[in-house]
């Protein structure tokens, strides 16, 4: 059962409905179908209207629904024969950031992204996929493995922002951050990064200063989260709607704006609705983005990915 969102409670009323004449049908007193069938039809032409004009504070909440496909989902659906790797080799391993080698189709490449968790013991475990320096650290060490070995580099980010504790900065987050940025725009190989869930800060830019970054349709990318700047601003996190609209967060927003290359359609109703459809649609638009960079050489790569970060803004 799928749970529904605020902005949703309209149509999980009517699919209760449906779920109420299914069940008295099933008893075989009344002959209903008729009436669960136009109830169902019109349940799912809500659904459809509601996502076709989503506002960018509706989109945010879509794209932090609990039931939303999560790194380890991609990595089952798209990729095969997946061999994570472990540590910052200074530290310790972050699960926040996961990567390994894997195998699409006959390619051979690397998997770099946020796992958030998808219950209270996993997400405490991958902290609510909030990377520490040592997970961009290892990111890093994973991004140079992959350009040694010619691989290209998948970077799936999810993530609030990277987390902001003491101990993280004592261990130099900041550094760890530019550092892993840095990786991305000097890598020799090509790079892909898709936004599937929040791409929030340089917490996901660290992972997403690719050749091609695509997005999913309900995802959101931002400097900042919409409370964050609510609070900064107005100095209540309940003007977080405002916020979400002002700072363009939305896939549509960005495409215009040039910081993203592609966006990703969704099912009707989002991902967490249909996580296999949207895991196709992902593994079909990263087949088709290397097959066209897999033929550009490292130095072509390298300038194309800084002029296209260079011309941000301009």
């Amino acid at each position: 059962m799928v749970s529904f969102l605020d902005f949703e409670k309209p149509i999980a009323a009517l699919q209760a409905r449906v779920a109420e004449l299914r069940e008295t049908a099933n008893e075989g007193s009344l002959d209903i179908d008729a009436e669960i069938q136009r109830l169902q039809a019109r349940s799912e032409k809500m659904l459809a209207d509601t996502y076709a004009k989503l506002t960018p504070w509706q989109k945010t909440q879509v794209a932090r629904h609990p039931e939303r496909p999560h790194f380890k989902h991609y990595i089952a659906g798209i990729f095969d024969e997946f061999m994570p790797l472990a540590g910052d080799r200074a530290f310790s391993d972050d699960q926040a950031i996961i990567g390994g080698f894997a195998r699409m189709g006959q390619r051979r490449l690397m998997v770099i992204g946020h796992e958030k968790g998808d219950d209270t013991t996993s997400r405490l475990k991958h902290n609510f996929g909030m990377g520490k320096p040592e997970g961009y650290r290892k990111a890093i060490r994973l991004m140079q493995l992959a350009d040694r070995f010619g691989l290209p580099v998948v970077t799936l980010v999810d993530t609030s922002g990277a987390f902001p504790g003491v101990q993280a900065e004592e261990r130099g987050q900041a550094e760890a951050i530019a550092r892993s940025t840095e990786q991305c725009l000097a890598l020799g190989v090509p790079m892909i990064a898709a936004v599937v869930g929040e791409g929030g800060s340089g917490g996901a830019v660290a992972l997403a200063a690719a050749n091609r970054v695509l997005m999913f349709e309900h995802a959101v990318y931002s400097v900042i989260s919409p409370e964050g700047c609510a609070s900064i601003l107005w100095r209540t996190a309940e003007k977080a709607s405002d916020a979400a609209t002002a700072m363009q967060v939305t896939a549509s927003d960005l495409l215009r704006l040039g910081v993203i290359d592609r966006i990703v359609k969704e099912p009707v109703g989002g991902a967490h609705r249909n996580p296999a459809a949207a895991i196709q649609s992902l593994g079909d638009a990263i087949t088709q983005e290397l097959e066209q960079l897999s033929a550009l050489k490292p130095d072509k790569l390298r300038v194309a990915r800084q002029e296209k970060f260079l011309a941000m803004g301009a």
